[in-house]
């Protein structure tokens, strides 16, 4: 399911229009926009709840953001554009749909959302607290951001339990696909953070000295996305097989829509979809 509200979500952060939607209310730049409408269902907040929050970025890129950004637009501002951006931006793409088609999706996401169990999952209460959108595509938008932020809670949760620090993560994940240093230096790890990452990967056995994945890391990696997996299910269990069905075949269409926008080399990881 994840594969299919993801990029529901993800419109906020690729799409010309949620971007001219940031910069219409002061948040010129795309960091600005980026934590400002993604920190903003937790209020004017300063650095240190994002850091722990977001859980992959360098402590440094994110005080250069907060709490500075609330000086060019307030979280109510930076919410009204965010939700905006990400409506018009889903009104592109999906103006081939019926009203009644987006309208049915929105409400079995809803009721997957209202599902999502929030405890201990800071962005994911946040957003569920907001006020429901008026209008289809933003109660769409709305669902999707809850459920994305919920399975990120949740993922975080894992990776901790599984004694990974930031940046260890990152630089492990970028060896597993075979990204470029630029995934790890783009959310502000230093090359000495990153080199530094690496040899307490291949101490704990899961690189070897040459920088190859070992079997060990890729069965660790496997129980990090079983555990995030688990720990994402309670909403489709709630909502029962056929209207989470029916819910994947509402969204499939958006989905594809979406999936569009992605870059080959996109931080999401997110999975083809089926055909």
């Amino acid at each position: 399911m994840w594969a299919y509200f993801e990029p529901v979500h993800a419109v906020t952060y690729l799409h010309p229009r949620a971007r001219a939607a940031y910069e219409a209310v002061g948040l010129r730049g795309y960091w600005r926009g980026y934590f400002a409408g993604r920190a903003a269902p937790l209020g004017a907040t300063e650095a240190a709840p994002v850091v722990a929050a977001f859980f992959n970025f360098a402590p440094p890129m994110v005080a250069r953001a907060l709490p500075s950004v609330w000086q060019l637009a307030s979280p109510q501002e930076a919410l009204r554009a965010r939700l905006t951006g990400a409506v018009q931006a889903l009104a592109e793409l999906t103006y081939e749909l019926p009203e009644s088609h987006l309208a049915e999706a929105a409400a079995l996401l809803e009721r997957a959302a209202s599902a999502a169990q929030t405890a201990g999952r800071v962005l994911s209460a946040a957003n569920a607290a907001l006020p429901i959108g008026e209008y289809p595509l933003a109660r769409l938008w709305q669902a999707a951001t809850t459920l994305r932020e919920h399975r990120g809670d949740g993922h975080v949760a894992a990776l901790v339990a599984a004694g990974l620090d930031p940046v260890e993560t990152l630089t492990w994940r970028a060896v597993l696909d075979a990204s470029p240093p630029q995934y790890v230096l783009g959310r502000g790890w230093s090359e000495e953070q990153w080199h530094a990452a690496r040899e307490r990967l291949t101490q704990r056995g899961w690189l070897t000295g040459d920088g190859a994945v070992t079997e060990d890391s890729r069965a660790a990696f496997q129980a990090v996305e079983d555990a995030t997996d688990r720990a994402a299910a309670h909403p489709w269990q709630t909502l029962g097989p056929d209207d989470t069905d029916r819910i994947r075949e509402l969204l499939e269409p958006i989905a594809r829509s979406g999936h569009t926008l992605l870059p080959a080399d996109s931080p999401l990881g997110l999975p083809a979809l089926p055909g």
